[in-house]
């Protein structure tokens, strides 16, 4: 059947026909109920075969109001703070009018405003945050995967995404040093999700393994006190997800650090001894690769080595220092990330994917069994006999998208080499930062970075210097001039820059610094 194009200025109670359809159906001597057919809300979906034409000129108008809204914001975020974006969202009009305003208005009018009052992290001087700019060819992607909404729940709504995202994470558990034939994994919503399920496949197996029946079934009551095992600068997502798998967010064991605010291996052997002492459940190792703070990444050799003795579930929050793999220069300071149980990456940090692009790998897929669920209506187990198996089974969520395409489309697109050179250009960006922040008079560098990230703060000469680091950086924000972090160090506010562009220039970071350095000055120090 030929499709009937409609211009998408037409009303859409208009009735409209094709003369080259009607040809063609008179040819094959057809009569079709659609020969004349009057367009419809239904009409403007994406996908199917006509589902292209719908898109094109609203893509047009969507790349048109993303130009528009750049040039009015100018700079890597609106002026003006809270207040004027409050403003700007609301003078757009009412969100939901009785009657609508038409496709191409609602998406111009959005997204003009939606992009002039947002961040941008393609911006050189927005350098706050684990958040990348994503690349173009992983949001085109993004866009053939949103268009076909596939979920892999089931093979029969994903059979593409399903073949797919094994096939990425079959490539990624071999960038981890995983046996790509034994290890599995799922596509997450991000590192919080991928520490999450982590711990709850080693508290199925932990205490599953000490009482023989499996927690998830049965419950937890007289298992005893259990404890997980982190860094005392883990990410928070530990001591949360271990409140809300019940193990508690108290049970969580800060292990004291080195000088290099590394997790100390021996500290960690001796409170796993005991905690087995005093009656209490070891549940997990978390080792972190890629503090948010400084990028520090523990000991993983060591830290693995005394989960293997004590046999501990071993998992390793990689969600920033993963990326690190992709380079030959980086690639050492993951040593031991093989022999963990469980790791956790996340390509919209350094792998510059659009939100979210999380990844959950085990070495063994024998240990995602906690999560395996069998539902009528889909996945029978004849159907998965015959080879239609979809992906229930590896994650805590069941509706899921195929994120794991956009990766997919990275991974081919530019390789490992080519994200290796991304890789390393932000590390020279942040070594650089480092240097300049150095040699610079009125600011202090709190230590050289490891990965990505560089801390630093301004030093005036007399006064307050943390109430002035937090209030020139808010002065920056207010101003939109520059996005820089903050972060704290016992009772001391440090400044951070998390480069993650690598468009970025070495000026550009001079720039930057220039900027904290002005706003520093024309602060005033708290009283």
């Amino acid at each position: 059947m030929t499709l009937l194009r409609v211009s998408v200025e037409q009303p859409l109670d208009e009735c409209v026909s094709s003369p080259a359809a009607e040809a063609e159906q008179r040819e094959r001597g057809n009569r079709y109920e659609n020969e004349v057919r009057c367009v419809t809300v239904s009409d403007r979906l994406a996908g199917g075969v006509g589902g292209p034409e719908h898109l094109r000129p609203l893509l047009a108008t969507a790349l048109d109001a993303l130009g528009k809204g750049a040039v009015q914001r100018d700079g890597p975020l609106p002026a003006g703070g809270p207040d004027a974006v409050t403003r700007a969202v609301a003078d757009v009009g009412e969100a939901l009018p009785s009657g609508g305003v038409g496709e191409q208005q609602a998406l111009s009018e959005l997204a003009e405003v939606f992009t002039a009052s947002a961040v941008d992290p393609a911006d050189p001087a927005c350098a706050a945050h684990l958040h990348a700019p994503p690349l173009a060819v992983a949001v085109a992607a993004d866009l053939v995967a949103s268009t076909l909404n596939s979920s892999l729940d089931s093979w029969d709504q994903g059979p593409s995404g399903t073949v797919v995202e094994s096939s990425v994470l079959r490539a990624l558990a071999e960038l981890v040093g995983y046996h790509p034939d034994a290890a599995t994994g799922s596509i997450t919503s991000g590192g919080t999700e991928s520490n999450l399920t982590g711990l709850l496949l080693a508290r199925e197996h932990a205490l599953g393994d000490a009482a023989g029946v499996a927690p998830a079934a049965s419950g937890m009551r007289e298992r005893g006190p259990m404890r997980v095992f982190c860094s005392a600068e883990a990410h928070f997502s530990v001591a949360r997800a271990a409140g809300v798998l019940g193990i508690g967010e108290d049970s969580v064991i800060g292990v004291p650090v080195d000088d290099r605010h590394r997790m100390d291996p021996a500290a960690l052997e001796s409170s796993i001894v005991e905690a087995r002492e005093a009656g209490e459940v070891p549940i997990a190792v978390v080792a972190t690769a890629g503090t948010t703070d400084l990028g520090v990444i523990d000991p993983l050799v060591g830290i693995a080595d005394v989960a293997e003795r004590t046999g501990v579930w071993l998992h390793v929050d990689a969600a920033y220092g993963g990326g690190a793999l992709f380079s030959e220069r980086l690639t050492p300071l993951l040593r031991g990330v093989r022999r963990a149980d469980s790791v956790a990456l996340d390509l919209h940090k350094l792998g510059w994917q659009p939100v979210a692009a999380g990844v959950l790998l085990t070495r063994d897929r024998a240990l995602f069994e906690p999560l395996e669920r069998r539902v009528a209506y889909l996945n029978t187990e004849d159907d998965e006999v015959a080879g239609y198996r979809g992906l229930l089974g590896r994650s805590l969520r069941t509706t899921r998208r195929p994120d794991a395409f956009k990766i997919a489309v990275t991974l081919r697109a530019l390789g490992r080499d080519g994200l290796g050179e991304l890789v390393d250009r932000c590390h020279d960006l942040a070594r650089h930062a480092a240097s300049h922040v150095s040699a610079h008079p009125r600011l202090e560098l709190y230590r050289d970075p490891v990965l990505t990230t560089v801390v630093f703060r301004y030093l005036p000469e007399h006064g307050d210097p943390d109430g002035r680091n937090a209030k020139l950086r808010r002065r920056l924000l207010d101003s939109g001039r520059a996005v820089v972090g903050r972060t704290e160090f016992g009772d001391a506010v440090w400044l951070k820059l998390t480069v993650l562009n690598p468009r970025a220039t070495e000026a550009d970071i001079e720039a930057l610094l220039a900027d904290v350095d002005a706003a520093g000055q024309k602060e005033k120090a708290t009283p």
